[in-house]
């Protein structure tokens, strides 16, 4: 991202958010490894571990309201670190806020955008208590992911407005394919939760999404239409409006995730559900995401050009 800013320095506001964006996508990748890794539960309560706001050394340090069966220490580290991770990246948003203020305090879109994002990470903590209390029902494991795409799409805008401003209305096609891309990672998020439920019945990891029916056959469709409208979108910039090479360098970032997220998709359904494999397609979708929120908020500052190009579509 930093390349599409190369013809202007970025100020210490934008430096900030950039860093914070991407130790909010590390963050992501990181949930994603403690879902694959089955941790979710390393630690059975929230937001302290076995009781203690520092994780027991052993299972004879827990207190008496806990099974020592539960005691793992590999996933007990794995659930706690990704917990001391969410709270450095609920600092960084803080200090986004901060400096938002400081530089764009005057500029409401840019300087509330980041306090908007501040609140839904305060919402996302509450979140996680939810998803240990629920034993990481599909349903509020879905509403967790989804609330911190969210939250990577409100930092990118305030990064880009604060280098462009929007130049008219937004591209209504590239904000239908945003929809789509989230409603296709949320579907994503369920069929993950079917096929743990499936795995926890006994069924081998191999033979677990087969059992999931109509729910992977609708997300596998719903990656399609992400695909078939990112192509679709790249051929009307460098039609319509190629000299904005920005834009159609975003374009085909684009169309490369969408490419990348369905060839994963299609190695998961048909070679193997490893569980790196599953967190590379959770970062990939993450990252398609993001690369069309900054598609979009570039095509709405370039000019009416590919903006007429685009929302023709």
């Amino acid at each position: 991202m930093l390349r599409t800013f190369q013809s202007r320095r970025l100020s210490s506001f934008q430096r900030l958010a950039l860093w914070t964006t991407a130790s909010t996508y590390f963050l992501i990748l990181v949930g994603g490894l403690v879902r694959a890794s089955g941790a979710g539960l390393g630690c059975p309560d929230w937001p302290r571990c076995f009781g203690s706001w520092i994780p027991p050394a052993s299972a004879a340090e827990l207190p008496p309201q806990f099974d020592r069966s539960l005691f793992n220490p590999t996933l007990m580290w794995t659930e706690y670190l990704n917990r001391l991770l969410g709270v450095t990246v609920g600092f960084l948003i803080l200090a986004t806020v901060v400096s938002g203020w400081r530089h764009h305090r005057r500029e409401p879109r840019i300087f509330w955008t980041t306090v908007v994002a501040l609140l839904l990470t305060g919402f996302q903590g509450w979140l996680g208590g939810r998803v240990v209390a629920n034993e990481l029902a599909p349903w509020i494991v879905t509403i967790h992911m989804i609330v911190a795409l969210v939250i990577v799409q409100l930092l990118l805008y305030a990064v880009v407005r604060a280098w462009k401003r929007p130049g008219g209305a937004p591209s209504w096609s590239l904000m239908a394919l945003i929809l789509v891309t989230m409603v296709q990672i949320g579907l994503g998020t369920q069929v993950r939760g079917a096929v743990d439920t499936a795995m926890d019945q006994g069924v081998l990891r191999d033979s677990a999404l087969a059992s999931v029916g109509v729910l992977d056959h609708v997300h596998r469709s719903a990656a399609l239409v992400v695909l078939a409208g990112s192509v679709l979108i790249l051929i009307l910039l460098l039609t319509g409006f190629g000299r904005e090479r920005s834009l159609v360098r975003w374009a085909c970032v684009v169309v490369a995730l969408a490419t990348l997220q369905v060839s994963l998709g299609v190695f998961m359904a048909y070679v193997s559900l490893k569980p790196a494999v599953q967190v590379g397609h959770l970062t990939v979708a993450a990252l398609l995401l993001g690369a069309e929120t900054v598609l979009l908020l570039l095509e709405n500052a370039e000019g009416s050009g590919a903006r007429d190009a685009v929302v023709r579509f």
